[in-house]
């Protein structure tokens, strides 16, 4: 863990330290019988907001949700709460304190009446806030995070956060209809796309083995969109992390949700590596768009692998994933070479009559009247079309 650098950081003289210390201990005394915390005062919005550490111990009899239940929105303060969140933030604290690596949960949002609390002002913005037993904070932003940390504190593994203290930002507000339009306003933030959380994950597991194929494979480098959700063709690009990383789980697993957290990065990556240049090349769909630098491609040639190419897309990749893994030997970390070359072999068009009633469709009002495909990306559709393959090849 990151500690502060006391000869960089700390130039405060020890006797000045002494006095301050002297200087605000009578008031942490006077008050501990309620909750005091320093804070740092500012203004935001026209409102007047407190910024706090919290102990993780101190979350439960301190901050409160009210989700909106049933059908009436006026029940709550905010969103009903989205079931299995709560667990999902729970897990990844978890899993990374375990593991001794850094983690970290966002600011959390509350709201309280002002005159519910005490704040005692020490000039430059610095105050104490004192919060009287039997107040509660009101979540305006993070109720999934408090009841993941609130779980986890009350569970045997509290000992993992019982050290941490978590920042809340304090709006004093008593109006319930303004705490309701907070709310609303600060749930406007736009969605991340997959593809960028991808690629600022942790290297490790799928998004390791994933960035590994960006770079090692020539058909995925330059040619892939590591920030928004589509792949822009006038960029001349073709495929988008998350695409890949979906790709990358199905080879090891068929599971294209699988985050293959005890997979070797190195290892793993490397054997599919060898794999992926080897049926790239060999494959007479792909080995032109294999074989060209993304500079000397032209936003036509993209454009066509696109259209008319399985393997330009996602559920093309799914599939190819999917019988991947019927050729993979993890115990010896190789896959299948023969069969590779037979996946190679096939004709990865959509015109190809293999795809035909499976991943491809026949659309009956198409735009192109000479392309009239669309495609399916149902999970039954690819499971069809996973095994019309293996029975064409003698797999099955």
């Amino acid at each position: 863990m990151a500690q502060i650098n006391e000869d960089t950081n700390n130039i405060v003289p020890p006797e000045v330290k002494a006095q301050f210390s002297g200087f605000i201990e009578p008031f942490f005394s006077k008050y501990h019988r309620d909750r005091c915390y320093p804070g740092l005062i500012f203004k935001h919005g026209k409102r007047t907001m407190l910024q706090i550490n919290v102990p993780a111990s101190d979350f439960s009899g301190l901050l409160q949700a009210k989700p909106s239940t049933g059908n009436n929105p006026d029940s709550g303060k905010n969103r009903p709460e989205v079931k299995g969140h709560a667990e999902e933030i729970k897990q990844y604290i978890v899993e990374r304190a375990k593991k001794d690596k850094p983690w970290i949960v966002g600011t959390l949002t509350a709201n309280v009446d002002p005159k519910d609390i005490t704040v005692i002002e020490l000039g430059r913005g610095i105050c104490l806030v004192v919060i009287r037993r039997g107040v509660k904070l009101d979540i305006t932003d993070g109720q999934h995070r408090k009841r993941a940390i609130h779980e986890l504190i009350e569970s045997p593994e509290s000992n993992l956060i019982s050290d941490d203290d978590f920042p809340i930002t304090l709006v004093l507000e008593g109006d319930f209809r303004q705490c309701q339009t907070d709310f609303r306003d600060m749930a406007q933030t736009r969605q991340l796309d997959k593809s960028l959380l991808l690629s600022f994950g942790e290297f490790s597991g799928r998004v390791g083995i994933t960035k590994e194929l960006i770079q090692r494979v020539p058909m995925f480098q330059g040619k892939t969109e590591k920030i928004k959700s589509s792949p822009a063709t006038k960029q001349k690009l073709i495929y988008t992390t998350n695409y890949i990383a979906r790709f990358v789980s199905c080879v090891f697993t068929n599971d294209p949700s699988h985050q293959l957290r005890d997979y070797d990065v190195y290892e793993a990556s490397d054997a599919l590596v060898i794999c992926l240049n080897k049926f790239f090349l060999e494959c007479s769909n792909t080995e032109y768009i294999f074989d060209t630098n993304i500079e000397e491609l032209t936003e036509d040639e993209v454009a066509a692998f696109k259209e008319d190419c399985l393997l330009g897309v996602s559920v093309g990749l799914e599939v190819l994933g999917r019988l991947l893994f019927d050729t993979y030997n993890r115990e010896g970390n190789y896959f299948n070479q023969e069969k590779v070359s037979q996946l190679s072999q096939i004709d990865w068009s959509r015109e190809n009559s293999l795809w035909k009633d499976n991943i491809v469709r026949i659309d009956p009002k198409p735009k192109n009247p000479e392309k009239p495909y669309k495609l399916s990306t149902a999970a039954n559709a690819v499971a069809d079309a996973v095994k019309i393959v293996k029975i064409r090849l003698g797999w099955i």
